[in-house]
């Protein structure tokens, strides 16, 4: 049988073999219903998802959408995730070629001239080569391509561990920018209530100074300034440092933050359907990350015990060889090998099987991770809906507590004037009403940052 025949059917018969496992997604209990879905809520068919809309429906300020597309673009973990990307493409490619024949030519030429001697007289010889050489390992039990089985995975996992990382970025781009508003109009309302009480405390003077009242009412309209106004500096150090977290977030040096919408003015979806339980192993980033790096595993798993078997390879070269130049491609200065030779391990001190249990062990690790952040993503949104749906709640009783209390300062500034009652009744229903104010602030807070938790455990926030 001529060379290339034989080469040919080799080739052949090695592309109908490999060893090792296939992959087989495991086995894991999935919920009808996430915990904490009410029975008021729409059906998971009849509305799409919360995870599966884009999050610049979401989010409804366009600052705030600008803020989320600088990040995405500038933000270093989207770039370093982005890079790794690049990074498994290319050892994708490194490892493929494994499965090919390696192919090389050179060329040579060589004069040489000895000197006369006692018993040899002077000479000159002129050579010239020309040749190309070939190699091929041939992947008769699929060892190279369970390797590029695992390096195609590997690079699946690398995009959905940037999708999980532009997930996150999403949702503390976010979060960040919410709390940054709350921040401000927590400060707002500190300077609001510092101004109404400098000119209550103004009043109580006059009145102390004509004698109408005492100095103890002084003392007690001044607390109500000075805790006013010591809110101010902390909250504008909060401001201060929230903006350069988002910054950073930004991908830039720490620097004051544009705004659009205020706290109050951010709109909410009006509805929040989970979905599909079994919909969202398909949609968190996590998830298929982890299966992905399981397929890997599974994939190592037939690159380890192929290391048992022969190892099949062929070398051949041809070319030209001649000691002149001008007769290097004619007459007989043609040349050419062939060979294959074949390596079978026989005694390695048993580490080629403690290398398939190495695999078998680490395919084993990947399984649980897997089943383990499908577990956890199911907690997360459960964790999510409860949040949601609780401070919803909270925030409905913090605003009639805020509303009441306002309504009690209102009276007690009424029955003071009236001289009804002293001062220290407003010093206490003013207390009460600037702090249940600053508390409905945080509850309004809380309610978006529960929208961001369950969108983002709901696998949405990376989608393009």
């Amino acid at each position: 049988m001529k060379p290339p025949i034989l080469l040919f059917s080799v080739a052949l018969l090695a592309s109908g073999c490999a060893v090792g496992p296939n992959y087989k997604r495991p086995t894991v209990a999935v919920p009808g219903l996430y915990r904490g879905t009410v029975s008021t809520q729409a059906a998971p068919t009849q509305l799409a998802a919360l995870g599966d809309q884009k999050w610049w429906d979401i989010f409804q300020d366009e600052q705030l959408r600008t803020l989320i597309r600088t990040a995405v673009v500038q933000n270093y973990d989207s770039r370093i995730a982005a890079s790794r990307v690049l990074e498994a493409r290319a050892q994708l490619g490194i490892t493929r070629a494994d499965q090919f024949p390696s192919v090389g030519a050179g060329a040579g030429i060589s004069d040489t001239r000895n000197s006369q001697s006692k018993f040899l007289p002077a000479f000159e010889t002129s050579a010239g080569q020309v040749n190309l050489a070939a190699a091929w390992e041939l992947d008769f039990w699929g060892k190279y391509r369970r390797a590029t089985e695992a390096a195609r995975a590997n690079l699946i996992a690398s995009e959905w561990a940037r999708r999980e990382v532009l997930s996150t970025l999403v949702a503390n781009v976010a979060s960040a920018y919410f709390q940054l508003r709350a921040l401000d109009l927590q400060l707002e309302i500190s300077k609001r209530t510092l101004n109404s009480r400098q000119e209550s405390l103004r009043l109580t003077r006059i009145l102390a100074d004509g004698g109408s009242t005492s100095l103890l009412d002084v003392r007690q309209a001044e607390q109500l300034v000075f805790t006013a106004s010591a809110e101010i500096p902390v909250l504008e150090q909060q401001i201060e440092q929230q903006e350069n977290f988002l910054s950073i977030l930004l991908g830039q040096n720490p620097e004051d933050i544009p705004r659009g919408q205020t706290l109050t003015e951010q709109r909410q979806p009006p509805e929040v359907p989970a979905g599909l339980p079994s919909a969202l192993m398909e949609r968190r980033p996590d998830i298929q990350q982890a299966e992905a790096q399981l397929v890997a595993a599974n994939a190592e798993i037939g690159v380890a015990r192929a290391a048992y078997f022969p190892q099949i390879s062929l070398n051949g070269a041809g070319g030209f060889q001649s000691s002149a130049l001008t007769s290097l491609f004619t007459g007989p200065a043609g040349a050419w090998s062939f060979g294959a030779s074949l390596t079978q391990p026989i005694f390695t001190g048993g580490r080629l099987r403690s290398q398939v249990r190495l695999a078998e062990a680490r395919q084993q690790t990947a399984v649980l991770s897997y089943q383990q952040s499908i577990q956890g993503a199911f907690r997360d949104v459960s964790d999510g809906l409860a949040a949601y749906r609780k401070t919803r709640e909270f925030r409905t009783q913090q605003e009639l507590l805020f509303r009441s209390a306002e309504d009690a300062a209102r009276l007690s500034h009424m029955r003071y004037n009236g001289g009804v009652t002293g001062y220290l009744e407003v010093l206490t229903n003013e207390t009460n009403a600037f702090s249940t104010e600053l508390g409905l602030v945080q509850a309004q807070l809380n309610e978006l940052l529960a929208v961001v938790q369950l969108y983002q455990a709901l696998g949405g926030g990376w989608q393009q």
